[in-house]
């Protein structure tokens, strides 16, 4: 991988881990994601007019299927990660979030895809479920300190990200629909499904704008740009090479919840996320 890859897969982590820490810092109630997805919907359109007219993608029936399963996907996504930074911290739900999602894929891919994964790659599943588990530590202490319910939740969310990862695979790979565009796509059907929500209690969106504005803003501009940054090193860089580096993400969240907003245990969390990065990439690499 070369300089300017690395630098594009390492900045995409930051902007993914900071975007998070905005999500766990506003407490991310339902009137908050319609938001961020209304000025997100604002800024990228030009960008989303541009694709349009480059690629002229092609819509049928089955096309209409795979977007709307992945808007109701990546809508169940951010509802259950918000749930679950509303329940525990944030060096506990987002790696946990992150590395349970390719666990799922696997065994996905196993049961009902047939496929053979190598050697390796079973051995990265392993020491990913090996990570979790020192990270989550005693079940006993973890039922103790409330955390439970974020940890259930955070399990929820990886299984949203399994299932969205498929079909958007398949709707780029297969389909040959425009990357960006899916990720505009799913946003601005996120943000109609919970328009009805969010009109029926705009108090509460005022709350959210006046109280948690930068959050808004930060979330609105930072999650189109991460997948952004990934796209661009994809252009003239091996996926092989991509997926395993900007893992790092997990540890960077990691840490920045630990120091960030002053949550504890950072030595157990940051050697468990560690353990799972090790395990997601002999994954990405098997």
């Amino acid at each position: 991988m070369n300089g300017i890859a690395l630098l594009l897969v390492l900045v995409a982590a930051i902007v993914h881990a900071s975007w998070n820490v905005f999500a766990k810092h506003s407490g991310g109630s339902v009137p908050f994601i319609w938001l961020f997805g209304a000025i997100s919907n604002v800024i990228y359109l030009p960008v989303a007019v541009v694709v349009i007219g480059l690629y002229r993608p092609h819509v049928g029936g089955i096309e209409i299927l795979c977007l709307a399963v992945s808007t109701l996907l990546h809508t169940a996504y951010f509802l259950l990660l918000t749930r679950g930074y509303r329940s525990g911290d944030l060096s506990l739900v987002y790696p946990l979030a992150r590395c349970s999602a390719p666990v799922i894929t696997v065994f996905l891919a196993i049961t009902i895809l047939q496929e053979r994964p190598s050697f390796l790659a079973l051995c990265g599943a392993a020491a990913i479920v090996c990570g979790m588990l020192y990270l989550m530590g005693s079940p006993k202490l973890l039922l103790m300190s409330g955390s439970g319910q974020a940890v259930r939740y955070a399990f929820l969310t990886g299984f949203a990200i399994a299932a969205y990862t498929l079909v958007d695979k398949y709707t780029v790979s297969n389909l040959l629909f425009p990357p960006i565009l899916l990720d505009y796509t799913a946003n601005f059907g996120r943000m109609l499904l919970l328009t009805p929500y969010a009109f029926s209690n705009w108090e509460k969106v005022r709350f959210e704008w006046i109280n948690h504005r930068r959050d808004v803003i930060g979330i609105a501009l930072l999650i189109p740009l991460s997948y952004i940054l990934v796209l661009s090193a994809l252009v003239f860089t091996p996926v092989s090479y991509i997926a395993p580096a900007r893992e790092i993400s997990i540890l960077i969240g990691t840490l920045m919840g630990a120091r960030i907003l002053g949550e504890g245990q950072i030595k157990q969390r940051m050697i468990g996320a560690a353990v799972m990065v090790g395990g997601m990439v002999a994954l990405a690499l098997g």
